[in-house]
C-alpha cells in the first residue's frame, strides 16, 4: 500500500523479491483463496469513521490511504489479501503463477462482472493495467509497476504480464495494492482520469461492495455487491457508511455517544490514551508498519566533506531518545526505530541500537565529530511538516531539538512548511535535513529499502552507493527466504554503519476504535495494511 506520508513517489525498475516465494507461488498454483463460504449478513447498517480524505475514486489517480479505504471495499484485484494474511491469494484470479522467467500469468475465474453486469475478463484486466501506466498520473501508484513491461491477452480469461527483471517474485505481491484494481473497460476512458461522479455512475468496479451513496469527503454509503466471488468473501453487513471529519476531536466524540461504531484513521496520541480509559468503546492495536524519520540530504547538510557529514550523522544518531519521544509525545503508540525496517517484519533488524545505543550517548557523539575535525555546538537547520504527518508533528520536533541542544553538541533551527510547498521546496534541495514518513505498499522489507536506497529513490537527497545498489539487486533477486533474510540484514547493518542517509526514529502502530457489539475489528487490522469492511459486524 502506498504511504499516507507520501502522495508522489519517483519512477523506478523495481527489482523486489517476496519472502516466503515458493508459498506465495505455491498457493497460487494450488488455486488457492477462491473465496470464503460465509453466508451475507443482514444485520443493521454499520458506520465507520474517519479523518482521511478521498483524492480520488479512479485507482489510476490515487496514491493514499482515504482513497485506498474505497479502494479495499469496490475494486477487485487478481490476487489480495485474506484478513489476517500476508501472503497474496486468488481474489479475481483462480490462479497465477510464473510460466518464465519474466512472464506471470493469471487465469481468471470466468463468469465474473462488475457491479454493472458487464463481464470481466482478461482483457479487462490488460486495459487496467495498460491506462495505469498510460495515464501515468504524478499522483497515481503508477510507479510501483516499473518493472512491467507489458500485458498481453493470451485467451478470454488468461493474462500474461512479461517483467524487465527476471525472477522479480514480488510482482504478486504488487499486485493487491493501489496499482492492481481491475476496472471496466467498457466505462473508463483508457487516457483519462475519471471524476470521482463517472466512477460512481458507470459502477465499473466490482468488489464486495458497490457505492449507493456519494458525498465526498462527507458521507459514503455501501451495499453488498451479490456478484462477488473473491477471497474476501461475502460482507458480513450488507450496508456501511462510511463518515468523514474534519479534526478528530469529533471523530472522538461521535464514537463515545454511540454516533458512529468504528473509528479508523487518525486519532492524536492523546485521544488514544484518552479513549483505552473509556468503558464504553474498545481500542484494538494492529501490526505497525509507519516509519517516521529524518531524511538528510547529502550536498547541503552541514559538513565540508562526505567524511564530516557522515561523523554529523552519527552523532545525530547517538543523540536521539527515540523512547522519549514514543513515550512522551506519541503515549506509546508508537514504538522507537534502531533500524530501516520495522520490527515485527520479516528481514527487520536494529543496527543503530548496536551502533549508536538505545539512549543518548554524549561521549560518543562528541568523539564521531572530534574524529573527523567537526568543531561543535554544530548549527543543523532541520524542517518538519505540521499538517501532513499529524498534529503531534510540532510536539515531536520540539523535543527532538530539545534533544540535541541538550548534548551541547548542536544547535537546532527548526522551521516548518505547509505540505504542498514542503514537497516542492524539499526535492529541490530546499533542506539540509526534514521530516519524512512511510507506510508500506505491500508487506515485505524491501519496500523500506529500495525506494529510500535504491537508484533513482524518490527521497532526492543525492543518496546513492554501488554497494548498496548491487545489494538490493541481490536480495531482491534471491528466492530461498532464509538468505534473503540475511542479505536484508546485511544490507541495513552496511547503511548504518557506513552511509546513515536516513535516521528511524519511531515505528507507528495500526489503531482502531471500536463500540461494543462490533467485532471483525482484530481480523482487519493485519500486516497487509487493508482495512477491509466485509468482516465487520454488529
Amino acid at each position: 500500500m502506498l504511504n499516507s506520508a507520501l502522495s508522489v513517489r519517483k519512477n523506478r525498475a523495481k527489482q523486489v523479491a517476496a519472502v516466503g516465494v515458493a508459498a506465495v507461488v505455491a498457493a497460487a498454483l494450488a488455486g488457492c483463496g477462491s473465496g470464503r463460504t460465509d453466508e451475507a449478513g443482514s444485520g443493521a447498517g454499520l458506520v465507520v469513521g474517519t479523518t482521511d480524505k478521498i483524492f480520488s475514486l479512479d485507482p489510476a489517480a490515487a496514491y493514499d490511504n482515504g482513497s485506498l479505504l474505497v479502494e479495499n471495499q469496490i475494486y477487485s484485484y487478481l490476487l489480495n489479501f485474506a484478513p489476517g494474511d500476508t501472503t497474496p491469494k486468488p481474489d479475481a484470479a483462480e490462479k497465477c503463477e510464473f510460466t518464465a522467467p519474466t512472464v506471470y500469468t493469471c487465469k481468471i475465474k470466468s463468469g465474473l462482472t462488475f457491479a454493472n453486469g458487464n463481464p470481466l475478463t482478461a482483457k479487462s484486466v490488460k486495459f487496467s493495467f495498460d491506462r495505469m501506466l498510460k495515464i501515468n498520473d504524478p499522483h497515481g501508484p503508477a510507479s510501483l509497476l516499473g518493472n512491467l513491461d507489458k500485458t498481453d491477452v493470451v485467451d478470454d480469461l488468461t493474462v500474461a504480464f512479461t517483467l524487465k527483471v527476471a525472477n522479480d517474485q514480488t510482482f504478486p505481491t504488487i499486485l493487491p495494492t493501489q496499482a492492481g484494481p481491475i476496472v471496466d473497460e467498457k466505462v473508463f476512458s483508457a487516457d483519462k482520469v475519471a471524476t470521482d461522479e463517472e466512477v460512481v455512475a458507470a459502477k465499473g468496479y466490482s468488489g464486495p461492495y458497490t457505492i449507493s451513496s456519494y458525498d465526498k469527503n462527507k458521507l459514503v454509503e455501501y451495499q453488498a455487491n451479490p456478484a462477488y466471488q473473491g477471497i474476501l468473501g461475502m460482507p458480513k453487513n450488507t450496508t456501511v457508511s462510511t463518515k468523514y471529519y474534519a479534526t478528530s476531536d469529533n471523530l472522538k466524540l461521535d464514537l463515545q455517544n454511540g454516533a458512529i461504531d468504528v473509528g479508523y484513521r487518525s486519532f492524536t496520541p492523546t485521544d488514544i490514551d484518552s479513549l483505552r480509559a473509556d468503558s464504553k468503546v474498545k481500542v484494538t492495536d494492529g501490526p505497525g508498519g509507519e516509519l517516521r524519520y529524518i531524511v538528510f540530504n547529502m550536498n547541503t547538510m552541514p559538513g565540508n566533506t562526505p567524511e564530516q557529514k557522515l561523523a554529523v550523522r552519527k552523532a545525530l544518531a547517538s543523540s536521539v531518545d527515540r523512547e522519549a519521544l514514543a513515550s512522551s509525545v506519541y503515549k506509546n503508540t508508537y514504538q522507537p526505530a534502531y533500524g530501516y525496517v520495522p520490527q515485527g517484519m520479516t528481514g527487520a533488524a536494529e543496527p543503530l541500537k548496536q551502533l549508536y545505543g538505545a539512549k543518548p550517548d554524549k561521549a560518543q557523539a562528541a568523539k564521531f565529530l572530534a574524529d573527523a575535525g567537526v568543531a561543535a555546538p554544530v548549527t543543523l537547520n532541520l524542517q518538519y511538516n505540521p499538517d501532513h504527518y499529524g498534529s503531534s508533528s510540532s510536539e515531536e520536533y520540539a523535543a527532538v531539538k530539545s534533544q540535541l541542544e541538550a548534548s551541547g553538541l548542536f544547535k537546532v533551527n527548526l522551521q516548518s512548511t505547509e505540505w504542498v510547498t514542503y514537497q516542492k521546496e524539499r526535492a529541490s534541495d530546499g533542506y539540509p535535513m526534514y521530516q519524512f514518513g512511510w507506510f508500506p505498499d505491500f508487506p515485505d522489507a524491501d519496500n523500506y529499502l529500495s525506494p529510500f536506497f535504491g537508484p533513482n529513490n524518490f527521497l532526492q537527497s543525492h543518496f546513492e552507493n554501488p554497494g548498496i545498489n548491487a545489494q538490493l539487486t541481490a536480495e531482491t533477486t534471491e528466492s530461498d527466504p532464509a538468505k534473503r533474510v540475511e542479505l536484508l540484514r546485511k544490507i541495513q547493518t552496511d547503511l548504518a554503519q557506513n552511509h546513515l542517509p536516513t535516521l528511524p526514529l519511531l515505528s507507528g502502530k495500526q489503531v482502531a476504535v471500536s463500540v461494543p457489539g462490533v467485532s471483525g475489528v482484530e481480523q482487519t487490522l493485519d500486516g497487509s495494511f487493508k482495512f477491509r469492511f466485509t468482516v465487520l459486524s454488529k
